[in-house]
């Protein structure tokens, strides 16, 4: 009984201290990469070099429109993967478009729906929060598949900055701010 409450202290301890601190530090040194501060490692940004290319990625928008990853070469891309149902994807969306309506057509943002297995809540979340990115409906998860090693299917909500030339230049698993995001996007440049 006694090995048994150390155990449980310890784990208990463990998970307080780990889900207590903030772990931000800023980036600004970090390879001359600069705009964000991460907080516990859900931001990632990769070195020119170290990029992977983003997979395929095309479908129907909720607004029943074909929308093609590969058409947005030459741009920078906020892919935002999001679902209605999910409590800090809501948290993040009045950040997402503000920073969408800040960097203008400068940037293209969307988002890729997934898990809604039908398609009226998530309207009804791009109406609430004036979303005015379009966001591809994948109700069965499958587009956020081919984007295996980059996103876990199960990490949402998970943001792609994807550069120029199509490739992943950074990945935030977890719920960001708008300054958070618009110094990802920044660092892809």
């Amino acid at each position: 009984m006694m090995k048994f409450r150390r155990t449980a202290f310890l784990i208990a301890g463990v998970l307080l201290v780990t889900g207590c601190t903030t772990g931000q530090q800023s980036a600004q040194n970090r390879e001359g990469q600069s705009g964000f501060v991460s907080g516990n490692g859900n931001v990632s940004v990769f070195a020119k070099g170290d990029r992977k290319p983003a997979p395929t990625l095309s479908g129907d928008t909720l607004d029943g429109k074909k929308w093609t990853l590969s058409d947005q070469l030459g741009k920078v891309v906020v892919l935002n993967v999001w679902g209605s149902w999910c409590p800090p994807c809501r948290q993040e969306a009045p950040d997402f478009v503000k920073a969408a309506e800040e960097l203008g057509t400068s940037v293209q943002f969307v988002g890729l729906n997934t898990r809604d297995l039908d398609p009226a809540p998530a309207r009804r979340f791009q109406q609430e929060f004036k979303v005015p990115y379009p966001s591809i409906y994948d109700p069965s998860g499958k587009a956020v598949l081919r984007f295996r090693g980059q996103i876990s299917p199960k990490a949402i909500p998970t943001t792609l900055v994807i550069d120029k030339e199509g490739k992943v230049a950074a990945r935030a698993i977890a719920p960001i701010t708008k300054d958070t995001l618009l110094g990802m996007v920044k660092d892809a440049g």
